[in-house]
């Protein structure tokens, strides 16, 4: 795990690094913060910043990142939803996956109603790539104004360039704060307006701060630099009236040392753990009124999946985690039941993956299987309390599916360096493709090329190798990011606490459960 941990840091480390050495000294030299630097100052001192989709772009032809850094930090004691453009990487240029990493942060400020304070300094839409970005792009300016409606505020501190479709981001946010001599605000630049009209312009006349301040009003603050358009913008958070639901809840350490979690997913996925060791490393330890740490439900029943009650950082959940990585009739049933229960109480979920996805075989299909996985999905998708999600280790077809995955929407989904998912495993694919390829040899009466078998197996089980590892999963948004398991408890405590800005509700209606 170390291992892989080491290869996580690197990757980071690129998104990091943004637009690299020579464009991060020029930035500098123009008196200008990198974007993680304008976050750190921010925040609260001494608070976390959980970044949100790091290696967003990662395997494509695009910066690892997309040229923007998103996550939800505490500013004057309120949780927001942070984005900051990436200037050093293309002059903070968005791409595709800038857009769809935009898209899900959006996402997760108004599912947790958080106020969205924008960090802006891009030139607009990568032009190559105009036709995958001008069409859905246009949901951000949506998104805006919707938060707005939503009383959930949204706020833009403008650094630099904000160009074209860009300018609408300050246009539309309920707060803009402009740095002098820096800020430019305009949907058409000097060579645009020649072009267009004939016009002779200049930068500042077109979009300068001191000029949106003055005369068009775009402006709502006139910073002086960027520290003081900085502490602006936590003044405005300051005002805006924000109270959390509640006081923050007290807790207890966990009762296993967390640093354990590293020895617990073997090499191996297919050599089975106890999630039990995981639980107990990442929920709240016995209480000061000796309440366990985890109080098991149906432990004698469905044993492949552990299902239960605990608390992480005070906070109350239900949870669902894989023990022998398959899934039968009785923990589709088990899972069904207990999914039910916590909508009952208002209690937000955890699903644990470790799954091969639901057992297949005559006798599994005749007790059953499809209408009881099915039962488990259906009260997946109509669960209306939060939901959070971890792969620890495999993740593979329908079972991802009733755990949770991303397509059923948790709130967060995070995944471990040792995360595998995909719709089976490698061998298990290329071996399917193969008895296939055999079958239809044999339907044509011809001989089937064993060693070009051979071939195809290797190159199958690498492709899907290759396309289930976390990065890649990751560099398509189909997580929330790559997290050290060591740090599973803290992420999860930061997203139930900013899960409890709103009120957790659970269904009492569900889809028809074929029995």
């Amino acid at each position: 795990m170390l291992e892989k941990l080491e290869s996580l840091d690197a990757e980071h480390a690129k998104a990091v690094a943004g637009g690299g050495e020579k464009y991060v000294d020029r930035h500098h030299a123009r008196g200008k913060l990198l974007p993680r630097e304008r976050i750190e100052l921010l925040v609260d001192p001494g608070s976390a910043f959980l970044e949100l989709s790091p290696l967003a772009g990662w395997g494509s032809d695009f910066a690892v990142g997309a040229s923007v850094v998103t996550g939800i930090g505490v500013i004057e004691g309120v949780e927001c939803l942070i984005t900051a453009n990436d200037p050093t990487v293309k002059g903070g240029a968005s791409n595709p996956w800038t857009v769809k990493k935009g898209f899900r942060a959006a996402q997760i400020a108004e599912e947790n109603g958080l106020p969205t304070v924008s960090l802006v300094e891009s030139g607009g839409a990568d032009l190559p790539t105009q036709k995958e970005i001008f069409i859905p792009g246009g949901k951000a300016f949506r998104d805006l104004t919707r938060a707005s409606a939503r009383k959930q505020p949204t706020i833009a501190l403008v650094f630099g360039n904000s160009t074209a479709g860009g300018a609408y981001i300050p246009g539309m946010s309920d707060y803009t704060v402009m740095v002098r001599e820096q800020a430019k605000v305009f949907l058409g630049g000097p060579p645009l307006v020649k072009m267009a009209t004939g016009e002779e312009s200049d930068d500042e006349s077109l979009g300068g701060a001191e000029m949106h301040a003055r005369t068009s009003g775009l402006a709502d603050h006139l910073a002086e630099d960027e520290h003081d358009a900085i502490r602006i913008g936590r003044r405005i958070v300051a005002r805006l009236n924000r109270e959390r639901r509640g006081l923050t809840p007290a807790y207890t350490e966990p009762d296993a040392d967390p640093d354990g979690l590293l020895d617990l997913v073997p090499a191996d996925l297919k050599e089975p753990f106890d999630p039990r060791d995981v639980i107990a490393r990442v929920v709240d330890g016995v209480s000061r009124d000796n309440a366990v740490a985890f109080d098991e439900f149906k432990p004698l029943y469905g044993s492949s999946l552990v299902t239960g009650w605990a608390r992480i950082h005070g906070h109350p959940v239900g949870i669902l985690a894989n023990a022998q990585g398959v899934l039968f009739s009785e923990e589709a049933q088990k899972a069904t039941q207990f999914i039910q229960l916590a909508n009952q109480v208002d209690t937000p979920l955890l699903f644990l993956h470790n799954t091969t996805g639901y057992m297949v075989g005559a006798d599994y299909e005749q007790g059953g299987i499809i209408k009881h996985g099915a039962m488990m999905i259906n009260a997946v998708s109509n669960s209306t309390v939060p939901h959070l999600s971890v792969i620890m280790g495999a993740s593979y077809g329908a079972g991802n599916y009733g755990m949770n995955g991303r397509a059923f929407d948790p709130r967060f989904l995070f995944t471990w360096p040792s995360a595998k998912s995909a719709v089976m495993g490698p061998a298990q694919l290329a071996g399917v493709l193969s008895i296939v390829a055999r079958a239809a040899a044999e339907a044509k009466g011809q001989d089937y090329d064993e060693e070009g078998d051979a071939g195809m197996r290797a190159y199958v089980e690498q492709m899907v190798e290759e396309a289930s590892l976390p990065y890649a999963l990751s560099g398509m948004l189909y997580d929330d990011g790559v997290i050290d398991p060591r740090d599973t408890r803290t992420v999860l405590g930061i997203c139930l606490s900013v899960i409890a800005n709103k009120p957790v509700v659970g269904t009492d209606r569900f889809g028809v459960f074929r029995m």
